[in-house]
């Protein structure tokens, strides 16, 4: 582990707080626990396992509204960070096949940097993820219009989408695991979006080195819902350079090209043949710069991939993607109940942001695998629905879970 690694301050500052609390204790007697993270509330018949825990801070505010970070660890030394602006995902330390922790998700270190803008790094995006085309939609026979803040499209819930928002948050616990509840109400037409929709958004750390997320929403009138987390991935470390060595595989045996302004076209087309067939392992940069038509229009990957399921109606958890990054073992598994996934190489990554480590990211330098229903699917009939009534809820879940080979 390199001196300036984000682990040693932690753990020095640790260390020295067990110091205090034991001279504390010896002098003082028996003292009231405050904010521990071993003493998070349980759920009924439930409780922490040993060393996992949950503690929170103070982060800043936004529009007067106060921001936490919360840490999620468990009993391998996995460690998470999330704030409850956007619901972002701002560190996610795992070892190496050395035991070397290293934050594999690109970000920043302050609230400051993610009010400023950025491209999305970590947060739950929505009221609908992903791109609608011309920024508009009708529900029988009423027409609705959303802001317009990517060309001729709305991308990710418009211009102030869930990532830019405060969320009420609970610390939760469980058998084996900890995690932040987050929840907001969308009033009616925010954004241009109809009905009051009520949202939870729930990150669960597990002891089996797995970071959960489960969405649920409710609707007062009808309205389309598309709801994931937008985090980019570099297993070699944050910071660490071109992702183009991962190794990649997608359990999708057929994708949704896109037309010039990245809005698939309607077609469901085969991978085989294609830079897109990722159904067995290739890495990301293999084919990335082929003159592939599809590669053209988007930089480099940046389509929907249509996952293997029974039927369009299937919602059982499978596992959609496996990433491994070769040099340092790491490997991410990602499981879904959604029908697609996302796949996006950073193409438009263009070092104006520096993350944590200092370094500025490049084209390349991450990667993100976003969970979802189709691109543009209120306007594409044939697509799986993403419209919500008031006597639906909407449920979804992912799991990324993390592991060494």
């Amino acid at each position: 582990m390199s001196p300036s690694h984000p682990l040693l301050p932690h753990c020095r500052a640790r260390a020295r707080l067990v110091s205090l609390v034991i001279v504390a204790l010896l002098v003082a007697g028996p003292v009231a626990h405050t904010g521990a993270a071993q003493d998070a509330t349980p759920a009924p018949g439930a409780s922490p396992a040993a060393g996992a825990g949950i503690s929170s801070e103070p982060w800043g505010e936004v529009d007067g509204e106060q921001v936490s970070l919360f840490t999620l660890s468990n009993a391998n030394g996995m460690e998470v960070k999330i704030t409850n602006y956007g619901g972002i995902i701002t560190s996610v330390v795992v070892p190496d096949r050395d035991g070397n922790l290293e934050n594999v998700t690109l970000g920043f270190t302050t609230l400051d940097e993610y009010v400023e803008g950025h491209p999305y790094f970590g947060p739950i995006t929505g009221r609908y993820a992903n791109r609608i085309a011309r920024g508009t939609f009708a529900i029988g026979d009423e027409k609705f219009y959303l802001a317009l803040n990517n060309g001729p499209n709305t991308l990710h819930g418009g211009e102030k989408g869930f990532d830019k928002y405060v969320w009420a948050a609970e610390e939760v616990s469980g058998d084996g695991e900890v995690g932040v509840k987050l929840s907001r109400v969308s009033p009616d037409m925010e954004e241009g979006y109809p009905g009051n929709l009520d949202v939870e958004v729930t990150y669960t750390l597990t002891d089996n080195d797995e970071i959960r997320i489960d969405y649920h929403a409710t609707t007062d009138e009808p309205t389309h819902v598309n709801l994931t987390n937008h985090a980019y991935w570099n297993l070699a470390g944050e910071g660490s350079g071109s992702i183009d060595g991962h190794e990649l595989t997608l359990m999708a045996s057929n994708y949704t090209p896109v037309d010039a302004d990245l809005i698939p076209t309607g077609e469901i087309a085969p991978v085989a043949g294609t830079p897109f067939d990722f159904t067995t392992p290739h890495p990301i940069g293999e084919r990335v710069r082929e003159d592939f038509e599809q590669l053209v229009l988007g930089r480099g990957y940046d389509h929907n991939c249509v996952l293997d399921r029974q039927s369009p109606d299937d919602t059982t958890l499978i596992v959609a993607a496996r990433v491994v990054e070769p040099e340092s073992g790491r490997a991410l598994e990602i499981s879904t109940t959604e029908p697609g996934i996302q796949f996006y190489s950073g193409n438009f990554l263009d070092a104006t942001e520096v993350g944590g480590a200092g370094m500025m990211y490049r084209q390349g330098d991450g990667f993100a695998l976003e969970t979802q229903h189709y691109p543009n699917s209120p306007n594409q009939p044939e697509f799986p629905s993403t419209l919500l009534e008031p006597d639906e809820e909407f449920n979804s879940t992912t799991t990324y879970a993390f592991s060494v080979s």
